[in-house]
């Protein structure tokens, strides 16, 4: 069963959460929720394909999408970034001390939001009618 519209729409709530998130102050979350936004998105994608698409580095995915689409070239760093903040993001001994919610700041937050912002976009680029 083909669910890419089902995949895309959790990637845009993702995204949405990330935002609500960085409005409220809640940076972990934001930079968590900014990395399975653009993971579902691509996700997506493969779903579309009718391929399988396995685990949750975005750069992964989208290394594997490279095989058979044009990507443009800062996705690649984007992609790396947003998955930096998969785990440190949720687990306070991913630091060295001090909780994820006080390690991350809003800086950080605000641009993990946007490099989400961008693969969503480049996602629903390949998704026509969705």
């Amino acid at each position: 069963m083909e669910r890419s519209a089902d995949w895309m729409d959790q990637a845009e709530g993702d995204l949405e959460h990330a935002r609500n998130d960085l409005n409220c102050g809640f940076f972990d979350w934001a930079c968590f929720s900014a990395q399975q936004s653009a993971e579902k998105g691509l996700k997506a994608v493969f779903q579309k394909q009718g391929a399988e698409a396995w685990g949750h580095s975005v750069a992964d995915l989208l290394e594997e999408l490279g095989k058979t689409q044009s990507l443009p070239e800062e996705l690649k760093d984007i992609a790396l970034e947003l998955d930096k903040a998969y785990i440190p993001t949720r687990y306070p001994n991913a630091h060295p001390s001090g909780s994820p919610r006080k390690r991350y700041i809003r800086r950080e937050a605000e641009k993990m939001v946007g490099h989400a912002e961008k693969i969503i976009w480049f996602c629903k680029s390949l998704l026509p009618g969705l």
